[in-house]
């Protein structure tokens, strides 16, 4: 969340607004978001030439912080392996202002023997140039590592998690307390990576953290070990096995407690260990006792939990939430709901924990399935926030769960489309969560069957299992699943900020209905309710369609069902 929950922007910044003037033609063109995009956006957003030809395999990543100076430094063994996409050695390294890469160095193994290239550096911003000639031909071994030397002191964060950064802070006993947050921001905000979503290291990674000990240090998949590093410092060495984003590689350090449960999950048992502040143990004990139900209705709608290799946790963070890969940050304050607020203001988001149900559901959506521009983040966050929906629905039954995706409507802004613009590091709108969700609702009542729909979330994350996707992979899935071309609907949610209007009018027994406010050949379907007080799915078009519907429809009621994310309008 980077929930504004993967959060943008704050709940608090949603304003609940009107519809948008109703357009008596489907004329709706997506909208453009900012303007002059700089050379820095694209650096950090393009697959440019020095970017393309090296493919991360695994990152290594040893760092010690100093709480005292805010500052850190470390080394990030980086293995690569060239793709043969672009012929330059020159090789775009990201790191951002004010840290300091040190140096790239080349290490060369043969036999006993060990030969070191130090590749020529040079910055421009937030990208650092290294030059390869003098061991690119030494790149095609079996095992390339590049070791990046870094120190600094990064970007403090100001307000994490929306505001990002590394987070230096202390505990209510006033021990240290850090960790980072850097969704949007990107990782390269305290390490040197390839900082962009496309590339998450094939091979995994760990996280090596030296620290006082009197820290406990906890970090993504499994602790590997724990050993002694002298005055007065301690190291933890984690270790992830499956591909992982570069923003979910996160350090967590303060006095933390932990236990261990055991999950009896769909590809047998999943560790699930528990990390939070040694004072908040029992109360956290209680709470967390809804991670279970959360995994055993996710698992029923969206296949098993991805990474039963590194294992489930939920760490305490210094801020509200984030879906960092097997180590999911929690900040909620152990109490259910939105910081004790139900988001959809119809009470049923009161009943469950929201930062356990919502930053865990991105493990489905954002950890397993990647988008590959933050553009196209929609995919990380529409279907998390549908998740909550699904929650609700396996708790409390489909009315609830309907309940509930309706009254977040009222948090929709309809500002700017939810896709954004690529390969310039820039999302679009906070709509990718409550529109998002609403739009995946109203395909989910399109397809009418409910199996059907899960079997679509379930082929989604096993047929994209660990690999990151664009948009249109993930628009084309679901039509050719549901047998049903929602190609139109796509574009009219994701694209424009332009709410579908179904007009009607009567005369006697003859009712007729079309689209308007909507895109060129829109032809969503949708089900009404008429006089007998029946759903029928009906099929409208930009064009008036006329039915005598006399032995149904009583020429006063045609209410569109409310799971429809539409509005409705008489004409006379």
């Amino acid at each position: 969340m980077r929930f504004f929950a993967g959060l943008a922007r704050p709940a608090a910044a949603l304003s609940t607004v009107g519809l948008l003037a109703i357009a008596s033609s489907c004329s709706a063109q997506p909208l453009s978001q900012k303007q002059g995009f700089t050379r820095q956006d694209s650096l950090r957003g393009s697959l440019r030439p020095e970017r393309i030809w090296w493919d991360v395999q695994r990152y290594d990543i040893h760092v010690t912080p100093d709480y005292t100076s805010k500052t850190i430094g470390g080394t990030v063994y980086m293995h690569i392996k060239k793709t043969g996409k672009s012929n330059t050695t020159l090789m775009q390294i990201d790191l951002q202002e004010p840290m300091i890469l040190d140096s790239v160095v080349f290490e060369l193994h043969k036999g006993k023997s060990m030969t070191r290239f130090v590749a020529p550096l040079r910055r421009e911003g937030n990208a650092w140039w290294a030059e390869t000639k003098s061991f690119y031909q030494h790149l095609n071994s079996e095992d390339p590592t590049l070791a990046l030397h870094f120190h600094g002191k990064p970007r403090e964060a100001v307000r994490a998690p929306w505001d990002g950064g590394w987070i230096w802070t202390k505990d209510k006993q006033g021990r240290p307390w850090m960790s980072v947050a850097c969704q949007g921001l990107g990782a390269s905000v305290w390490y040197p990576c390839k900082d962009h979503q496309s590339d998450e290291p094939d091979k995994g990674a760990s996280l090596t953290m030296t620290v006082p000990d009197t820290l406990v240090a906890v970090g993504n998949g499994r602790l590997v070990n724990k050993r002694a590093a002298g005055n007065g410092l301690v190291s933890y060495a984690w270790n992830v096995t499956s591909p992982i984003n570069n923003y979910n590689i996160i350090p967590y350090i303060g006095k933390y407690a932990t236990w261990h449960e055991d999950f009896a999950g769909e590809k047998g048992k999943l560790d699930c260990d528990y990390w939070v502040l040694d004072y908040n143990l029992e109360k956290a004990k209680e709470q967390f006792k809804q991670a279970a139900t959360m995994l055993k209705c996710f698992e029923h709608w969206f296949g098993p939990y991805p990474f039963y290799e590194d294992s489930y946790k939920l760490v305490e963070a210094p801020h509200l939430g984030m879906e960092h890969q097997s180590a999911v940050a929690y900040g909620n304050n152990f109490q259910n709901g939105y910081r004790g607020r139900d988001l959809s203001g119809t009470g049923w988001g009161l009943k469950w924990d929201f930062i356990i149900v919502h930053e865990s559901g991105h493990e489905w959506f954002a950890n397993n399935i990647t988008s590959n521009d933050i553009a196209d983040m929609w995919i990380h966050e529409s279907f998390t926030n549908y998740s909550e929906t699904i929650f609700t629905t396996c708790e409390y039954g489909v009315e609830a769960g309907n309940d509930y995706v309706i009254g977040t409507r009222k948090a929709i802004a309809n500002d700017i489309p939810v896709i954004g613009h690529y390969g310039v590091n820039q999302e679009g709108s906070g709509d990718m969560y409550y529109k998002g969700g609403n739009m995946l609702h109203t395909i989910r009542n399109i397809i009418g069957d409910d199996e059907k729909f899960r079997q679509i979330l379930r082929g989604l994350n096993k047929t994209f299992y660990h690999k990151t996707v664009d948009t249109k992979d993930i628009e084309n899935y679901i039509s050719k699943q549901a047998g049903r071309d929602f190609s139109k609907v796509y574009d009219q949610y994701l694209r424009t900020t332009q709410i579908p209007v179904l007009e009607y009018k009567t005369e006697g027994p003859v009712i007729s209905y079309r689209w308007t406010n909507c895109v060129p050949g829109f032809n969503m379907p949708v089900k009404v309710k008429l006089a007998d007080d029946k759903v029928r799915l009906i099929e409208p078009t930009e064009q008036w369609k006329s039915n005598t519907l006399a032995e149904w429809y009583d020429g006063k009621t045609f209410e569109a069902d409310r799971n429809f994310y539409i509005t409705t309008k008489k004409v006379n």
